[in-house]
């Protein structure tokens, strides 16, 4: 079995007298895809938050590749090898596809992006990120302004701008949220096929496409995760069928 990656222990988050995470804690071993689900107001994004850094905990402790990561910021993290996706599309609208994807590369390798410097020497961010784009199914879209992508090809987008960065440790919050069929059904498709490739941990509310990805599943409840299971055990406890699943099960 695959060690853990990703260990958080007891992570608390309050807003005020609201408690976002009650003590969560939660192991994800390497190439697995573990989904957060539950309901609106779960805890959900608080929860992934926190874990990329976005959120300090008030308490609680989180140890990536070993290492305590409990109080290093987002842009600290993201050297270690963590890379989220947002529920809401976080891109440069006004820059094309693919000058989106370079500059994620740049932001990787640590060096200058210049639109004026010659093509040859552009070609070190400008090659991954087309390439990127390929496999992501956004190629013969990678001169497109990003504003003028649909939906689904801009949360398309966000996805190769994270995966860009080659990270150990990839957070989608909610990646087919907005979508129609079609394009969700793409985008699972996508992903499914970095199944194993990447460490993933899912938010998503669409429950075909959690159990068509994911290898364990947490359901979360009230800023406590009430069962953690494979999708097979998650179906068939009563308990989350009555907290969440109900008739979808």
């Amino acid at each position: 079995m695959a060690s853990a990656i990703l260990e958080a222990r007891e992570l608390r988050k309050s807003f005020g007298a609201l408690a976002a995470t009650d003590g969560v804690s939660l192991e994800l071993r390497e190439g697995e895809t573990h989904a957060i689900i539950g309901p609106n107001g779960a805890g959900k994004t608080t929860l992934i938050s926190q874990l990329a850094g976005n959120l300090r905990p008030d308490s609680g402790q989180i140890r990536f590749a070993g290492e305590d990561v409990t109080h290093l910021s987002a842009p600290a993290r993201a050297h270690k090898g963590f890379a989220r996706s947002f529920q809401i599309t976080s891109i440069y609208r006004d820059f094309s596809a693919l000058d989106n994807v370079a500059l994620a590369v740049q932001a990787h390798a640590g060096h200058s992006f210049r639109f004026w410097k010659a093509a040859h020497e552009e070609r070190m961010l400008r090659d991954p990120a087309r390439a990127m784009l390929e496999e992501v199914g956004l190629g013969a879209r990678a001169d497109v302004r990003a504003a003028n992508l649909a939906h689904g090809e801009q949360r398309q987008l966000e996805v190769a701008m994270a995966l860009a960065t080659r990270p150990r440790l990839l957070l989608l919050d909610e990646p087919v949220a907005g979508m129609g069929l079609e394009e969700s059904q793409r985008m699972v498709q996508f992903l499914r096929g970095l199944k194993g490739k990447r460490t993933i941990i899912l938010v998503e509310h669409d429950m075909d496409a959690v159990f068509t990805l994911a290898d364990r599943v947490s359901v979360l409840v009230y800023g406590r995760i009430l069962a953690s299971g494979t999708p097979a055990e998650m179906r068939a406890n009563p308990e989350v069928r009555r907290a969440y699943l109900g008739e979808e099960a």
